[in-house]
Protein backbone atom coordinates (compact mmCIF):
# COMPACT_ATOMS: atom_id res chain seq x y z
CA UNK A 1 0.00 0.00 0.00
CA UNK A 2 2.70 2.35 0.67
CA UNK A 3 4.39 1.85 -2.01
CA UNK A 4 1.64 2.73 -4.14
CA UNK A 5 0.96 5.71 -2.80
CA UNK A 6 4.53 6.48 -3.60
CA UNK A 7 4.48 5.33 -6.83
CA UNK A 8 1.36 7.57 -6.99
CA UNK A 9 3.14 10.87 -5.63
CA UNK A 10 5.86 10.71 -8.16
CA UNK A 11 3.45 11.73 -11.56
CA UNK A 12 3.66 14.96 -12.07
CA UNK A 13 2.14 17.12 -14.72
CA UNK A 14 5.31 19.11 -16.73
CA UNK A 15 3.98 22.02 -17.70
CA UNK A 16 6.88 23.39 -19.20
CA UNK A 17 7.17 20.89 -21.77
CA UNK A 18 3.20 21.57 -22.21
CA UNK A 19 3.72 25.12 -23.49
CA UNK A 20 7.27 25.36 -25.41
CA UNK A 21 5.11 24.35 -28.71
CA UNK A 22 2.88 26.91 -28.68
CA UNK A 23 5.57 29.72 -28.05
CA UNK A 24 7.18 27.81 -30.91
CA UNK A 25 4.35 28.36 -33.49
CA UNK A 26 4.07 32.50 -32.78
CA UNK A 27 7.12 33.45 -35.09
CA UNK A 28 5.25 31.14 -37.84
CA UNK A 29 1.90 32.73 -37.63
CA UNK A 30 3.63 36.16 -38.00
CA UNK A 31 5.83 35.13 -41.47
CA UNK A 32 2.31 33.48 -42.39
CA UNK A 33 0.93 36.83 -41.49
CA UNK A 34 3.23 38.61 -43.75
CA UNK A 35 3.35 36.61 -46.51
CA UNK A 36 -0.39 37.49 -46.42
CA UNK A 37 -0.02 41.09 -46.52
CA UNK A 38 2.44 40.86 -48.93
CA UNK A 39 0.24 38.63 -51.30
CA UNK A 40 -3.29 41.01 -50.83
CA UNK A 41 -0.85 44.30 -51.74
CA UNK A 42 0.26 42.20 -54.95
CA UNK A 43 -3.36 41.36 -55.87
CA UNK A 44 -4.59 45.23 -55.57
CA UNK A 45 -1.43 46.40 -57.47
CA UNK A 46 -2.32 44.36 -60.48
CA UNK A 47 -5.66 45.00 -60.05
CA UNK A 48 -5.27 48.67 -60.40
CA UNK A 49 -3.01 48.50 -62.61
CA UNK A 50 -5.41 46.49 -64.42
CA UNK A 51 -5.41 44.85 -68.42
CA UNK A 52 -7.03 46.93 -70.83
CA UNK A 53 -8.12 45.83 -74.30
CA UNK A 54 -6.75 48.06 -77.58
CA UNK A 55 -6.83 48.33 -80.58
CA UNK A 56 -3.26 48.97 -82.15
CA UNK A 57 -1.89 49.56 -85.84
CA UNK A 58 1.83 50.33 -86.76
CA UNK A 59 4.06 53.07 -87.41
CA UNK A 60 5.15 53.07 -91.52
CA UNK A 61 7.29 55.07 -93.15
CA UNK A 62 6.49 56.54 -96.20
CA UNK A 63 8.00 58.97 -98.60
CA UNK A 64 11.29 57.37 -99.04
CA UNK A 65 12.45 56.31 -102.65
CA UNK A 66 14.70 53.43 -101.25
CA UNK A 67 15.47 52.78 -104.96
CA UNK A 68 11.97 51.95 -105.49
CA UNK A 69 8.64 53.75 -105.88
CA UNK A 70 6.45 54.85 -102.62
CA UNK A 71 3.70 56.05 -100.91
CA UNK A 72 4.01 59.82 -101.07
CA UNK A 73 0.53 60.74 -99.33
CA UNK A 74 -2.08 58.61 -98.48
CA UNK A 75 -6.10 59.82 -98.88
CA UNK A 76 -9.06 57.96 -98.31
CA UNK A 77 -12.26 58.69 -100.79
CA UNK A 78 -15.04 56.88 -102.96
CA UNK A 79 -15.54 55.21 -106.36
CA UNK A 80 -17.74 57.63 -108.38
CA UNK A 81 -18.80 57.75 -112.29
CA UNK A 82 -18.02 60.34 -114.44
CA UNK A 83 -20.25 60.19 -116.43
CA UNK A 84 -23.51 59.63 -114.50
CA UNK A 85 -27.02 61.03 -114.63
CA UNK A 86 -30.72 60.63 -113.68
CA UNK A 87 -32.92 60.22 -115.79
CA UNK A 88 -36.41 62.21 -116.26
CA UNK A 89 -38.65 63.61 -118.75
CA UNK A 90 -39.04 67.15 -120.63
CA UNK A 91 -42.91 66.96 -119.77
CA UNK A 92 -45.04 66.46 -117.13
CA UNK A 93 -47.41 62.80 -117.04
CA UNK A 94 -48.01 59.55 -115.62
CA UNK A 95 -45.60 56.99 -116.20
CA UNK A 96 -46.91 53.59 -118.44
CA UNK A 97 -44.25 52.08 -119.05
CA UNK A 98 -40.69 51.36 -117.33
CA UNK A 99 -38.09 48.49 -119.06
CA UNK A 100 -35.45 48.54 -117.08
CA UNK A 101 -33.98 47.75 -113.42
CA UNK A 102 -31.10 48.11 -111.29
CA UNK A 103 -28.59 46.35 -112.99
CA UNK A 104 -29.87 46.74 -116.52
CA UNK A 105 -27.34 47.61 -119.31
CA UNK A 106 -29.00 50.61 -121.79
CA UNK A 107 -28.00 51.71 -125.06
CA UNK A 108 -27.69 55.35 -126.14
CA UNK A 109 -30.97 56.23 -127.51
CA UNK A 110 -32.38 53.52 -126.59
CA UNK A 111 -36.34 53.86 -125.00
CA UNK A 112 -36.27 52.90 -121.29
CA UNK A 113 -39.82 54.41 -120.12
CA UNK A 114 -43.00 56.10 -121.82
CA UNK A 115 -45.68 58.17 -120.28
CA UNK A 116 -49.16 57.87 -120.97
CA UNK A 117 -49.49 60.13 -124.21
CA UNK A 118 -52.92 59.48 -125.76
CA UNK A 119 -53.60 63.37 -125.85
CA UNK A 120 -50.11 63.97 -127.61
CA UNK A 121 -50.73 61.24 -130.21
CA UNK A 122 -54.44 62.87 -130.65
CA UNK A 123 -52.51 66.06 -131.21
CA UNK A 124 -50.12 64.48 -134.03
CA UNK A 125 -52.93 63.40 -135.96
CA UNK A 126 -54.68 67.03 -135.84
CA UNK A 127 -50.94 68.27 -136.71
CA UNK A 128 -51.02 66.26 -139.54
CA UNK A 129 -54.82 67.29 -140.87
CA UNK A 130 -54.03 70.71 -141.01
CA UNK A 131 -51.13 70.34 -142.82
CA UNK A 132 -53.54 68.61 -145.60
CA UNK A 133 -55.87 70.90 -145.35
CA UNK A 134 -53.11 73.56 -145.78
CA UNK A 135 -51.45 72.16 -148.88
CA UNK A 136 -55.02 71.10 -150.41
CA UNK A 137 -56.05 75.10 -149.94
CA UNK A 138 -52.82 75.69 -151.33
CA UNK A 139 -53.69 73.45 -154.79
CA UNK A 140 -56.50 75.02 -155.15
CA UNK A 141 -55.02 78.79 -155.02
CA UNK A 142 -52.40 77.52 -157.43
CA UNK A 143 -54.81 76.40 -159.62
CA UNK A 144 -56.91 79.88 -159.48
CA UNK A 145 -53.52 81.78 -159.92
CA UNK A 146 -52.79 79.54 -162.87
CA UNK A 147 -56.20 80.56 -164.73
CA UNK A 148 -56.19 84.03 -164.18
CA UNK A 149 -52.74 83.99 -165.48
CA UNK A 150 -53.63 82.70 -168.92
CA UNK A 151 -56.53 85.01 -168.75
CA UNK A 152 -54.01 88.00 -168.61
CA UNK A 153 -51.99 86.47 -171.36
CA UNK A 154 -55.37 86.25 -173.74
CA UNK A 155 -56.09 89.54 -172.94
CA UNK A 156 -52.80 91.05 -173.25
CA UNK A 157 -53.04 91.40 -177.25
CA UNK A 158 -56.59 93.06 -177.04
CA UNK A 159 -55.30 95.51 -174.91
CA UNK A 160 -52.42 96.29 -177.42
CA UNK A 161 -54.98 96.48 -179.93
CA UNK A 162 -57.20 98.49 -177.81
CA UNK A 163 -59.84 96.43 -177.63
CA UNK A 164 -60.23 96.69 -174.16
CA UNK A 165 -60.25 99.30 -171.94
CA UNK A 166 -57.42 100.81 -169.34
CA UNK A 167 -59.84 100.07 -167.09
CA UNK A 168 -60.16 95.74 -167.33
CA UNK A 169 -56.70 95.57 -168.31
CA UNK A 170 -56.32 96.90 -164.77
CA UNK A 171 -58.56 94.74 -163.23
CA UNK A 172 -56.90 91.53 -164.64
CA UNK A 173 -53.28 92.57 -163.86
CA UNK A 174 -54.89 93.18 -160.24
CA UNK A 175 -56.49 89.95 -159.94
CA UNK A 176 -53.46 88.19 -160.79
CA UNK A 177 -51.53 89.91 -158.44
CA UNK A 178 -54.18 88.86 -155.82
CA UNK A 179 -53.68 85.47 -156.57
CA UNK A 180 -50.10 85.12 -156.68
CA UNK A 181 -50.56 87.21 -152.64
CA UNK A 182 -52.93 84.23 -151.89
CA UNK A 183 -50.42 81.25 -153.25
CA UNK A 184 -47.71 82.89 -151.06
CA UNK A 185 -50.11 83.00 -148.12
CA UNK A 186 -50.94 78.49 -148.35
CA UNK A 187 -47.58 78.27 -148.90
CA UNK A 188 -47.04 79.90 -145.53
CA UNK A 189 -49.77 78.42 -144.33
CA UNK A 190 -48.12 74.92 -145.18
CA UNK A 191 -45.03 76.03 -143.42
CA UNK A 192 -47.08 77.09 -140.08
CA UNK A 193 -49.06 73.72 -140.25
CA UNK A 194 -45.80 71.95 -140.57
CA UNK A 195 -43.86 73.76 -138.03
CA UNK A 196 -46.72 72.89 -136.06
CA UNK A 197 -46.26 68.97 -136.81
CA UNK A 198 -43.24 68.90 -135.72
CA UNK A 199 -43.87 70.29 -132.34
CA UNK A 200 -46.87 68.24 -131.84
CA UNK A 201 -44.13 65.16 -133.24
CA UNK A 202 -41.49 66.05 -130.01
CA UNK A 203 -44.13 66.58 -127.47
CA UNK A 204 -45.07 63.39 -128.32
CA UNK A 205 -41.06 62.22 -128.80
CA UNK A 206 -40.59 63.96 -125.23
CA UNK A 207 -43.07 61.07 -123.68
CA UNK A 208 -40.37 58.53 -125.01
CA UNK A 209 -37.80 58.68 -121.95
CA UNK A 210 -34.75 57.65 -123.73
CA UNK A 211 -31.13 56.84 -122.28
CA UNK A 212 -28.91 59.70 -123.02
CA UNK A 213 -25.46 57.18 -123.19
CA UNK A 214 -24.81 54.01 -122.73
CA UNK A 215 -24.08 52.43 -119.27
CA UNK A 216 -25.99 50.64 -116.35
CA UNK A 217 -28.65 51.26 -114.43
CA UNK A 218 -27.71 51.96 -110.94
CA UNK A 219 -31.01 53.16 -109.23
CA UNK A 220 -34.76 52.69 -110.33
CA UNK A 221 -36.13 55.88 -109.10
CA UNK A 222 -40.38 55.24 -109.99
CA UNK A 223 -43.13 53.15 -110.42
CA UNK A 224 -45.53 52.55 -112.83
CA UNK A 225 -48.51 54.70 -112.60
CA UNK A 226 -46.42 57.45 -110.42
CA UNK A 227 -46.48 60.79 -111.79
CA UNK A 228 -43.23 62.25 -113.65
CA UNK A 229 -41.89 65.91 -114.03
CA UNK A 230 -38.88 67.72 -114.76
CA UNK A 231 -39.37 69.05 -111.51
CA UNK A 232 -39.91 67.43 -108.22
CA UNK A 233 -43.16 68.96 -106.66
CA UNK A 234 -46.64 68.34 -105.49
CA UNK A 235 -45.61 67.54 -102.10
CA UNK A 236 -43.49 64.35 -102.68
CA UNK A 237 -46.50 62.85 -105.35
CA UNK A 238 -44.53 63.69 -108.11
CA UNK A 239 -41.07 61.87 -108.91
CA UNK A 240 -38.22 64.04 -110.47
CA UNK A 241 -36.54 61.11 -111.92
CA UNK A 242 -37.16 57.53 -113.39
CA UNK A 243 -33.70 56.29 -112.82
CA UNK A 244 -30.35 57.14 -112.66
CA UNK A 245 -27.84 55.63 -115.46
CA UNK A 246 -23.82 55.57 -114.73
CA UNK A 247 -20.99 54.44 -117.44
CA UNK A 248 -19.21 52.51 -115.62
CA UNK A 249 -16.28 52.29 -118.09
CA UNK A 250 -15.74 56.18 -116.34
CA UNK A 251 -15.44 54.92 -113.29
CA UNK A 252 -12.77 57.27 -110.53
CA UNK A 253 -11.71 57.74 -107.30
CA UNK A 254 -12.62 61.15 -105.54
CA UNK A 255 -10.44 61.90 -102.38
CA UNK A 256 -9.81 64.97 -100.28
CA UNK A 257 -6.35 65.78 -99.67
CA UNK A 258 -4.86 68.07 -96.58
CA UNK A 259 -4.09 71.68 -98.39
CA UNK A 260 -0.83 71.43 -96.67
CA UNK A 261 -0.02 68.63 -98.91
CA UNK A 262 -1.31 69.20 -102.21
CA UNK A 263 2.09 70.56 -103.36
CA UNK A 264 2.70 66.82 -103.33
CA UNK A 265 0.02 65.63 -105.89
CA UNK A 266 0.44 66.09 -109.73
CA UNK A 267 -0.90 65.32 -112.92
CA UNK A 268 -0.87 61.89 -113.71
CA UNK A 269 0.69 60.92 -111.32
CA UNK A 270 1.15 57.02 -110.41
CA UNK A 271 -1.20 55.91 -107.14
CA UNK A 272 -2.20 52.72 -105.64
CA UNK A 273 -6.55 52.57 -105.44
CA UNK A 274 -7.22 50.07 -102.19
CA UNK A 275 -10.76 49.28 -101.85
CA UNK A 276 -12.13 49.02 -98.38
CA UNK A 277 -14.47 45.87 -99.77
CA UNK A 278 -10.97 44.11 -101.38
CA UNK A 279 -8.42 45.03 -98.94
CA UNK A 280 -6.05 42.53 -100.47
CA UNK A 281 -6.38 43.75 -103.84
CA UNK A 282 -4.98 46.97 -105.10
CA UNK A 283 -5.96 48.30 -108.60
CA UNK A 284 -3.41 50.89 -110.30
CA UNK A 285 -4.30 54.78 -111.00
CA UNK A 286 -2.99 58.16 -111.80
CA UNK A 287 -4.46 61.54 -110.81
CA UNK A 288 -6.58 62.45 -113.43
CA UNK A 289 -7.25 66.17 -112.25
CA UNK A 290 -6.74 68.65 -109.34
CA UNK A 291 -9.68 70.66 -108.44
CA UNK A 292 -8.59 74.55 -108.93
CA UNK A 293 -10.34 75.51 -105.89
CA UNK A 294 -9.86 74.24 -102.05
CA UNK A 295 -13.18 73.63 -99.26
CA UNK A 296 -12.37 76.27 -96.90
CA UNK A 297 -14.25 74.28 -93.91
CA UNK A 298 -12.48 71.46 -94.72
CA UNK A 299 -9.06 72.67 -95.88
CA UNK A 300 -8.85 70.17 -98.18
CA UNK A 301 -8.62 69.69 -102.17
CA UNK A 302 -10.18 67.43 -104.19
CA UNK A 303 -8.68 65.48 -106.35
CA UNK A 304 -9.99 62.95 -108.97
CA UNK A 305 -8.09 59.39 -109.57
CA UNK A 306 -9.06 57.80 -112.95
CA UNK A 307 -9.11 54.05 -112.53
CA UNK A 308 -6.19 52.47 -114.76
CA UNK A 309 -8.05 48.72 -115.17
CA UNK A 310 -11.89 48.31 -115.34
CA UNK A 311 -12.42 45.50 -112.56
CA UNK A 312 -16.36 44.36 -112.20
CA UNK A 313 -15.52 44.42 -108.67
CA UNK A 314 -15.09 48.10 -108.68
CA UNK A 315 -18.79 49.91 -107.60
CA UNK A 316 -19.85 53.17 -107.31
CA UNK A 317 -20.20 54.50 -104.20
CA UNK A 318 -17.61 51.77 -102.15
CA UNK A 319 -14.90 53.31 -100.01
CA UNK A 320 -10.94 53.62 -101.61
CA UNK A 321 -7.75 54.57 -100.02
CA UNK A 322 -5.67 56.36 -102.42
CA UNK A 323 -1.85 56.48 -102.28
CA UNK A 324 -0.20 58.92 -104.20
CA UNK A 325 3.33 57.14 -105.44
CA UNK A 326 6.56 58.66 -106.06
CA UNK A 327 8.87 57.44 -108.13
CA UNK A 328 12.64 56.90 -107.30
CA UNK A 329 14.98 59.04 -109.04
CA UNK A 330 18.00 56.81 -109.70
CA UNK A 331 20.24 60.32 -109.75
CA UNK A 332 18.95 61.99 -106.98
CA UNK A 333 19.54 61.25 -103.36
CA UNK A 334 16.83 59.70 -101.59
CA UNK A 335 14.13 61.68 -100.19
CA UNK A 336 13.99 61.22 -96.19
CA UNK A 337 11.40 58.56 -94.82
CA UNK A 338 8.59 60.01 -92.88
CA UNK A 339 6.39 57.97 -90.15
CA UNK A 340 2.77 58.27 -90.45
CA UNK A 341 0.27 56.62 -87.92
CA UNK A 342 -3.54 56.95 -88.36
CA UNK A 343 -4.90 60.07 -87.28
CA UNK A 344 -6.56 58.07 -84.60
CA UNK A 345 -3.31 57.51 -82.50
CA UNK A 346 -3.05 60.80 -82.23
CA UNK A 347 -4.45 62.14 -78.96
CA UNK A 348 -4.93 65.60 -77.22
CA UNK A 349 -3.35 65.91 -73.72
CA UNK A 350 -3.16 68.59 -71.50
CA UNK A 351 -2.93 70.71 -75.08
CA UNK A 352 0.01 68.38 -76.21
CA UNK A 353 -0.36 65.43 -78.93
CA UNK A 354 0.47 62.19 -77.60
CA UNK A 355 0.63 58.75 -78.38
CA UNK A 356 0.86 55.48 -76.53
CA UNK A 357 2.79 52.95 -77.94
CA UNK A 358 2.55 49.27 -76.97
CA UNK A 359 5.94 47.66 -75.85
CA UNK A 360 7.01 44.15 -74.24
CA UNK A 361 2.59 44.10 -73.79
CA UNK A 362 2.57 47.39 -71.60
CA UNK A 363 1.92 50.98 -72.66
CA UNK A 364 4.28 53.78 -73.26
CA UNK A 365 3.19 57.46 -73.58
CA UNK A 366 5.09 59.71 -76.05
CA UNK A 367 5.00 63.34 -76.56
CA UNK A 368 5.24 63.45 -80.28
CA UNK A 369 5.12 66.46 -83.21
CA UNK A 370 2.39 65.89 -85.62
CA UNK A 371 1.92 67.01 -89.02
CA UNK A 372 -1.72 67.82 -90.16
CA UNK A 373 -4.37 65.05 -91.02
CA UNK A 374 -4.30 63.75 -94.77
CA UNK A 375 -7.33 61.43 -95.32
CA UNK A 376 -7.20 59.67 -92.16
CA UNK A 377 -3.51 59.17 -91.69
CA UNK A 378 -1.28 61.72 -89.92
CA UNK A 379 2.80 62.49 -89.56
CA UNK A 380 4.71 62.15 -87.12
CA UNK A 381 7.94 64.49 -87.42
CA UNK A 382 9.41 63.77 -83.90
CA UNK A 383 8.74 61.43 -81.34
CA UNK A 384 8.69 57.63 -82.97
CA UNK A 385 10.97 56.18 -84.95
CA UNK A 386 8.79 53.76 -86.99
CA UNK A 387 7.45 50.17 -86.91
CA UNK A 388 5.98 50.63 -83.23
CA UNK A 389 2.24 49.51 -82.53
CA UNK A 390 0.67 52.55 -81.54
CA UNK A 391 -2.73 52.84 -80.11
CA UNK A 392 -5.38 53.83 -81.99
CA UNK A 393 -8.34 53.01 -79.90
CA UNK A 394 -8.95 51.98 -76.91
CA UNK A 395 -10.27 53.45 -73.13
CA UNK A 396 -9.93 57.15 -73.01
CA UNK A 397 -7.94 56.97 -70.03
CA UNK A 398 -4.74 54.97 -70.51
CA UNK A 399 -2.07 54.62 -67.69
CA UNK A 400 1.94 54.22 -68.03
CA UNK A 401 2.79 50.73 -67.69
CA UNK A 402 -0.71 49.37 -67.71
CA UNK A 403 -1.38 46.21 -69.37
CA UNK A 404 -2.41 45.60 -72.55
CA UNK A 405 -4.46 42.91 -74.77
CA UNK A 406 -3.63 44.17 -78.72
CA UNK A 407 -6.04 43.66 -81.22
CA UNK A 408 -6.28 44.31 -85.31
Amino acid sequence: MNSSQSDLSRLRIDRTSASTPRSNRRPLYWILGLIAIALVGISLGARGRGTVAVTTAMAEFSGGSGGGAGAALTANGYVVARTKASISSKVPGRLEYLGVSEGSVVQAGEVIARLENADYRAAERQAEAQLAVAKAALSELEATRDQIARDVRRNEELYQDKLISDQEWERLRSRQTEAEARVASGRAQIQAAGAALEVARANLENTLIRAPFSGTVLRKDAEVGELVAPTQGGGGLTRGAVATVADLTTLEVEVDVNEAYIARIRHTQPCRIILDAYPEVSFKGQVRQVLPTADRQRATVQVKVAIGEQDARILPEMGARVEFLEEAKPDTPDAPSRIMVPAAAVRQEGGNPVIWVVRSGRLERREVDAGPVSGERREIRRGLTGGEQVVIDGPEVLKPGQNVKEGR
